[in-house]
């Protein structure tokens, strides 16, 4: 709780600006954003404050010396581990429901807040955009302005059996508010038939309807944190038909909601091992060792997601592999613990 207030008292001073230059309610401050900003922060961070507490308690444990009587009872150090990993699993399991289903709704409230109090304006800067509308379908898009909505250096290709029989240039293409539909204009049509002839025509203005909409090229790359599980399944598999750039990016948050609950058991294995004996250093040689290895932790899942991102990881492996390595410390130190 402590952590938190912290993290809340700087996250204001951060953004009492734009609370004041937005104008921004009191009561949208207080319930739109930040009752929806504790719960997420906690859960993100809850592996962490699990393994602090796993180190304070553990150590206060050593420091009386109880562990040297329990184990001098006849209880074995595989028992005596029993009571942290089912509390581990509890909260494993909670911090799992919490961020597919519970914490996405509550994120909703937040970016929204943020799109309207503390964010500019998006601005779509990507440059030659790729997408499949449909199978044999696509499109392209030298740059792309989601202010007005308009698409430049537009043009749109139809394959049937791997061969092109249709190609669509035009200036521009712009979404319609009033009807709904895209306004393409001075466009050229090339249509190619089975027997070798073709066909072109050329017009001012035409209005048609595609399997695209503006919003999709609205987006911020957190969008995905306001979607439960399956809605970010769904999101995920649709990016991947329409040929989406950040299809990696998903994959990483779908993975990461598996990936950051399970951390909680194998941060608890390692700080149950380092603090379990009694040291000269007492519990703040513990704390120390403990928060070094968590924010080693961090930092290499973060470093992972830079790898899936920009140098083609497989984001599976970037996701799960701090996982892997940290359990393998912890088997490691807990080899040496039991002993």
């Amino acid at each position: 709780m402590l952590i938190i207030v912290i993290v809340v008292i700087f996250d204001v001073s951060e953004k009492i600006d734009d609370f004041l230059e937005k104008e921004a309610p009191i009561r949208a401050i207080v319930v739109d954003y930040y009752l929806n900003f504790v719960p997420y922060f906690a859960n993100l961070f809850s592996a962490l404050f699990t393994f602090i507490s796993v180190i304070f308690f553990t150590s206060k444990l050593a420091g009386n010396s109880e562990i040297i009587a329990i184990l001098s009872s006849g209880v074995s150090y595989r028992r005596l581990m029993f009571p942290y990993f089912v509390s581990a699993f509890i909260l494993t399991i909670f911090s799992f429901v919490l961020i597919n289903w519970i914490i996405p709704p509550a994120n909703q409230k937040r970016l929204e807040f943020e799109e309207k109090y503390i964010k500019v304006r998006y601005r779509n800067d990507d440059r030659n955009i790729h997408r499949q509308m449909l199978p044999g379908v696509f499109i392209y898009m030298e740059t792309y302005n989601n202010t007005y909505d308009i698409g430049y250096k537009f043009s749109m290709e139809k394959f049937e059996d791997g061969e092109l029989r249709s190609k669509l240039l035009s200036d521009y293409i712009q979404w319609d508010t009033t009807l709904n539909k895209w306004k393409i204009t001075n466009y050229k049509i090339r249509t190619l038939y089975p027997d070798g002839k073709e066909k072109i025509e050329t017009g001012k203005r035409i209005d048609t309807t595609l399997n695209i909409s503006p919003t999709d090229f609205s987006r911020r790359i957190n969008v995905v944190e306001a979607m439960n599980y399956k809605e970010l399944n769904e999101f995920i598999a649709q990016e991947k038909r329409v040929g989406s750039d950040n299809v990696t990016l998903w994959q990483i948050e779908k993975h990461k909601r598996f990936a950051y609950p399970f951390s909680t058991m194998i941060l608890t294995l390692i700080g149950v091992c380092i603090s379990s004996r009694k040291t000269r250093g007492g519990i703040g040689l513990n704390i120390g060792i403990g928060i070094f290895l968590a924010f080693s932790y961090i930092m290499f899942m973060q470093v992972s997601t830079v790898l899936a991102t920009n140098a083609s990881m497989n984001p599976i492996v970037a996701v799960w592999t701090p996982n892997l390595v940290y359990l393998i410390i912890g088997l490691f130190l807990y080899s040496k613990a039991s002993r």
